[in-house]
């Protein structure tokens, strides 16, 4: 039930306006760092890729309408998508970056292990996973959301437990160095990241069990799951960036 608006309040002195919500959902995929897109199937910019998103419904919270259009415009379903934890990451609102009429966007980024491909839906002619070292010109302002995504779940992996959140429920320390490496773009000295791993108290506990092979000649790795802690004491800062990242010879087969 809709409550009537106080008496002397005229809601229609004010410009109307839309809200939408936009999602940048990674994952890491063959050592490289994934982005959700859907090929847009209506105007404006239909054929172009955009970032999942849609607008929300009158008696709808922004989270809901993330899941919903998630759910949509993938074809993921509704166990996936309920499952997937989704951070607020700002609100854009600059009048011109909708060509329809005035609509300020909440975008949300979200953080997975690897999912199955997704199939377009709603207004949505097709979804896939881009890589994000190459997705673009995207539609709308998705490219500058795109990019504050980007270095927002860079900067939160220094302080934060986020990394296992693209991991598998179990994982090896190489798996988990994998993501660092992935998305700072830098390679990482094994030894110096495992300690400073298993010394963050709450980051990381061990799976009891046999270990893993992961391929390579190696020896097999021992698993892990995420620990209970969501901030990491001390931080683990990232090292400056000196020219393309190469994967580590040690990636595959080695308990990291």
């Amino acid at each position: 039930m809709t409550t009537p608006a106080p008496e002397g309040y005229d809601p229609y002195a004010y410009a109307p306006f839309a809200v939408t919500v936009d999602l940048a959902v990674f994952t890491v995929r063959e050592a490289r760092l994934h982005v959700l897109l859907v090929e847009r199937g209506q105007e404006p910019f239909r054929g172009r890729w955009a970032l999942p998103g849609g607008f929300l419904l009158p008696r709808e919270s922004a989270e809901d309408a993330a899941r919903r259009e998630l759910a949509e415009e993938t074809g993921l379903g509704p166990d996936t998508v309920g499952g997937l934890h989704l951070e607020q990451l700002r609100t854009y609102t600059d009048p011109d970056r909708d060509p329809r009429m005035r609509v300020v966007s909440v975008a949300y980024a979200a953080l997975l292990p690897d999912l199955p491909e997704p199939r377009g839906g709603g207004d949505a002619a097709s979804a896939r996973w881009w890589d994000a070292d190459g997705a673009g010109p995207l539609a709308f302002d998705h490219d500058r959301i795109l990019t504050d995504a980007r270095d927002r779940i860079g900067a939160k992996l220094e302080y934060t437990c986020l990394a296992t959140s693209f991991c598998p429920a179990e994982f090896t320390l190489g798996e988990l160095q994998q993501v660092y490496e992935t998305v700072w773009g830098v390679e990482l000295d094994r030894p110096n990241f495992r300690r400073k791993v298993l010394n963050a108290p709450g980051f990381v506990e061990a799976v009891e069990g046999p270990p893993r092979r992961t391929g390579g000649r190696g020896k097999p790795a021992a698993l892990h799951r995420a620990g209970d802690a969501t901030a990491l004491h001390p931080p683990l800062l990232r090292p400056p960036r000196t020219g393309p990242a190469a994967p580590s010879s040690a990636t595959e087969g080695h308990d990291r």
